[in-house]
């Protein structure tokens, strides 16, 4: 097979032609033009949707937020693509690897509306966001500013530059239930000084699913001459949001998460003026400084997980962002509307659907968050994972599309029976 032959029987981003087995186009034509918010409650059409995962019998997973899971028509692209780049090997690597994970990236911009020439392929959030924290030309005495409830490996990585280089972290809390956006602005803006040169944000926190107002922040933390590096990890694939409107620097994300790619896949968007301010994480040939290739240099990686993420964005596309958005909030509604007003319970994350989606946080005032885990795998076969700490004492649940309300049910009557 030649070079153009093979190009072409990849098609743009890799292999084209592996069929839908499990039906779901098929299926969402029959729902086309209807009202998403109409169709977050249907359960017959998620029914269908669920059809295209295979799920492991043995307890309910409320865990998507670490890893959800790939649906089967993805997973079947991705192991044709193991087995395509296994068969060409090294011609593959050296030929069209590179510009295929160009094209993936220029793909992966346009579901955040960001410019192509701003946008890389990473492995996490975490590779994101480190290496600008670890890139910045800091100054002993430089400070930034972030919170309790921001990621462990980001607050390690200022750890070790407020070591390396004499920078002074300052550390606040978001709150629970925030009476307004303003509240948060001002919180953030209480800690800037003069000497701050970074602010490091969630766009969602991970542990309560809090959706904070990043926009209000950048334009805040801009007019004191602050740059702002945006953690989205759990936002990419899970609700909609455009770049150019956050108004912020930086911004990374973790793609295995809600966009639902094989694992060890993460994307990183740095503002065009910002490119040359941040160091590789490793060195890379002469670029120009505002060439974002040239934070992208990681060596020899798995060639097929860039080209799923293509198939992954496809299937969030076909199912519909919107769709999906509705439904994770219809999904995390419906069960804490249930058990917000009990009197033994504390649910961690705000009331306001404005200010959550999908993820949020329940705790159960008589229970450590690890004995409410066991509790939950034990007697009721639900997965989640316990969060204790960061001023928050609770689990984290995380349904997926996949999701009913009868399984939620059950996690609402364990909730009331707890304690």
């Amino acid at each position: 097979m030649n070079k153009r032959t093979f190009l072409k029987s990849m098609g743009v981003l890799g292999l084209a032609g592996v069929p839908s087995a499990y039906g779901i186009e098929d299926w969402l034509n029959k729902y086309e033009g209807q009202p998403s918010r109409l169709l977050a409650s249907d359960e017959t059409f998620w029914e269908g949707i669920r059809g295209g995962y295979r799920l492991k019998p043995d307890y309910i997973n409320l865990e998507n937020g670490y890893y959800c899971f790939m649906p089967q028509e993805t997973l079947e692209k991705y192991i044709s693509h193991i087995r395509e780049v296994n068969l060409q090997g090294s011609w593959y690597m050296r030929t069209v690897q590179a510009g295929n994970k160009v094209k993936v990236a220029a793909k992966l911009a346009e579901i955040v509306g960001a410019p192509a020439d701003e946008v890389i392929i990473t492995r996490n959030t975490t590779e994101s966001l480190d290496m600008v924290i670890g890139g910045l030309d800091w100054k002993s005495g430089d400070e930034a500013v972030m919170a309790e409830q921001d990621y462990g490996a980001m607050i390690e990585m200022f750890k070790q530059v407020s070591r390396r280089h004499g920078v002074v972290n300052k550390i606040l809390s978001v709150p629970l239930h925030p009476k307004s956006d303003e509240e948060i602005v001002d919180l953030y803006a209480s800690a800037i000084t003069e000497k701050t040169r970074l602010l490091m944000v969630c766009h969602i926190i991970n542990i309560t699913g809090q959706i904070l107002p990043i926009q209000k922040i950048c334009d805040m933390a801009h007019k004191k001459g602050v740059l702002v590096m945006v953690d989205g990890a759990h936002a990419v694939g899970h609700f909609r949001f455009s770049m150019p409107d956050l108004h912020c620097d930086f911004y990374g994300s973790s793609l295995h998460k809600w966009l639902s790619t094989p694992l060890g896949a993460g994307l990183l968007w740095v503002k065009k003026e910002n490119i040359g301010k941040v160091w590789p994480l490793l060195a890379e040939g002469d670029r120009p400084l505002d060439d974002i290739s040239r934070l992208n240099h990681i060596g020899t990686h798995p060639a097929a997980t860039d080209l799923t993420i293509s198939d992954a964005i496809d299937f969030y596309n076909m199912v519909g962002p919107e769709r999906k958005e509705e439904r994770l909030r219809y999904l995390q509604t419906y069960w804490t509307s249930k058990v917000r007003n009990l009197s033994h319970v504390m649910v961690n994350t705000p009331a306001d659907p404005a200010r959550s989606c999908g993820v949020a946080n329940v705790g159960v005032k008589t229970m450590k968050p690890a004995d409410f885990s066991k509790y939950l795998i034990d007697k009721y076969k639900i997965f989640t994972v316990a969060i204790d700490g960061q001023s928050v004492h609770g689990c984290r649940i995380c349904p997926n599309i996949y999701t009913t309300p009868a399984e939620l049910d059950v996690l609402v009557e364990a909730v009331t029976k707890a304690g």
